[in-house]
């Protein structure tokens, strides 16, 4: 992809990101409709299962887990693969996806839903744990861009996006600006880093060229 077409695409979705949190913090005085809408039927047809599925995927998202342990693990993966530029790009990535977030929620202040499950932090909107999950998979995708990761890379954020709504932790628009939060961020860096990435790759006999 080129580097322009990456930029503007991460700009875009970051703007969106900002637009939407603007627009619902303070266009509304309640919720919009949809949200309102999706949190009702997420309430009133969850399962057992459902639950302990987004249990699991809140621990995997958040505190320590997300924060330290997945993107070390990333970072490790792509050191022993010798991408040690791409574990770099990896790093800078998770670093500006979760300050990013941060500064959202602290720009909002968007009020949680009343009926959460599990105790969160400050600021709804975005949803830091659907950043993380957008991060983890644009960044796995331009590193390695085929179709399997794309795939399985919106399945994560989907996932991870379904299971804030069914703990009501987080408002349907909170993952959703959570999700062009975390790939745009990936997407401005990776049109600055990415030519880099992909020329020591391609430097290195002993490594299979990007894309």
């Amino acid at each position: 992809m080129r580097r322009r077409t990456l930029l503007w695409w991460g700009i875009g979705m970051l703007a969106a990101a900002t637009a939407l949190g603007a627009a619902i913090v303070f266009g509304y005085t309640e919720p919009p409709g949809f949200d309102t809408w999706w949190n009702s039927e997420v309430v009133e047809n969850r399962a057992d299962w459902m639950l302990s599925f987004a249990l699991i995927l809140n621990d995997i998202g958040g505190g320590l887990i997300a924060i330290l342990v997945v993107p070390l693990l990333v970072i490790i993966a792509l050191l022993i693969a010798r991408r040690w530029q791409a574990a770099v790009f990896a790093a800078a990535a998770f670093l500006a996806s979760a300050g990013a977030v941060q500064l959202l929620k602290q720009l909002f202040g968007r009020a949680r839903p009343e009926d959460m499950i599990v105790v969160s932090d400050f600021g709804s909107f975005p949803s830091g744990h659907t950043a993380n999950a957008a991060t983890i998979a644009v960044v796995l995708w331009l590193v390695f861009p085929r179709v399997w990761t794309a795939l399985l890379g919106i399945l994560w954020i989907i996932a991870m996006a379904v299971s804030r709504t069914l703990l009501s932790v987080h408002w349907a628009t909170d993952t959703i600006g959570g999700a062009l939060v975390g790939a745009g961020v990936v997407l401005v860096l990776g049109a600055w880093l990415l030519p880099w990435v992909s020329r020591k790759a391609r430097e290195d006999p002993a490594v299979a060229p990007i894309g």
